[in-house]
């Protein structure tokens, strides 16, 4: 057995560890700390057996508390859900104008509508509601059918020439192709792309307000604002669904497109078109 070796210059002696003539010090751990990583060991030990922990084939040891966190999130999603089925009942028996007045139930609609808005409008109006060409954008001040909260409520619940919905919105523009000849039509482009810009031939403006004037003006009015009574879009004011240059207006003239929308009421029921119409609302673009 070695002689114990004390070090000359502490006065502890040494492990009889030796590198390139460096001993290590037989320094002992203090007590505390030592006695604390006791704790930390009797700690897990009876966190094994209090709580479930060791996983088994199959399964995992219960623990003797009888805790499980599968049935505490269990709890609380019930707890929510009752919480959530509060304000839709409220949602559901209230007019959407009352629900606007009320500032936590308009709080709880605006959320939940956002996340129905998510599920069931992004794939046409986009994520963030700002639509595409054909697609309407829900953030500005142009609205076909109004942007009231009645009106909003009115287009979600029965769609856009959706003819499963008797009670649907539904306007068609003639296809002016069979009626108006070619120059005839570029010139109400010209006139249409002149309330709002400058048109590649000011001299067609005209002659295109007269064509204007004798066939378009029923629906979008005289002045070309439009009527919301017959979804007759606005001209006047840049905003366009199908494009904003002169050959996509002159098509759009020849031979339109017609959007559809489905009519939500019947898929989502009264309660979530309800919350939707806040949310939509709630974008900027209400009235």
């Amino acid at each position: 057995m070695s002689e114990k070796h004390i070090d000359e210059l502490s006065g502890v002696d040494t492990t009889g560890h030796e590198w390139d003539g460096i001993r290590e010090l037989n320094n002992p751990l203090p007590r505390w700390w030592v006695w604390t990583f006791y704790a930390t060991i009797l700690w897990a030990l009876a966190y094994t057996i209090a709580y479930p922990a060791w996983p088994m084939l199959s399964s995992a040891t219960k623990g003797v508390l009888g805790y499980s966190s599968r049935v505490e999130i269990k709890n609380e999603l019930a707890a929510a859900q009752a919480a959530k089925g509060e304000y839709a009942a409220a949602i559901a028996s209230k007019p959407i104008d009352e629900i606007l007045a009320d500032e936590k139930l308009r709080l709880f609609a605006t959320s939940a509508g956002a996340a129905a808005f998510k599920v069931n409008c992004v794939q046409c109006h986009g994520s963030g509601a700002s639509g595409s060409a054909g697609y309407p954008n829900l953030n500005d001040d142009d609205w076909l059918w109004g942007g009231k909260p009645e009106d909003i409520l009115t287009t979600i619940s029965h769609g856009i020439r959706f003819t499963a919905d008797d009670a649907t919105r539904f306007s068609e523009m003639p296809a002016f192709a069979d009626a108006l000849d070619k120059e005839q039509i570029a010139a109400a482009a010209a006139f249409v792309v002149s309330l709002s810009g400058t048109p590649s031939n000011p001299a067609l403006v005209e002659p295109g307000k007269t064509v204007f004037a004798d066939n378009c003006a029923s629906c979008h009015g005289e002045d070309a604002k439009g009527m919301r009574d017959l979804g007759a879009p606005n001209l006047t004011d840049a905003i366009w669904l199908r494009g904003k240059d002169e050959a996509a207006i002159a098509a759009q003239i020849a031979t339109p497109r017609h959007g559809i929308m489905p009519a939500w009421a019947g898929r989502l029921g009264e309660t979530t078109v309800k919350e939707l119409t806040v949310y939509v609302h709630s974008l900027g673009g209400g009235e």
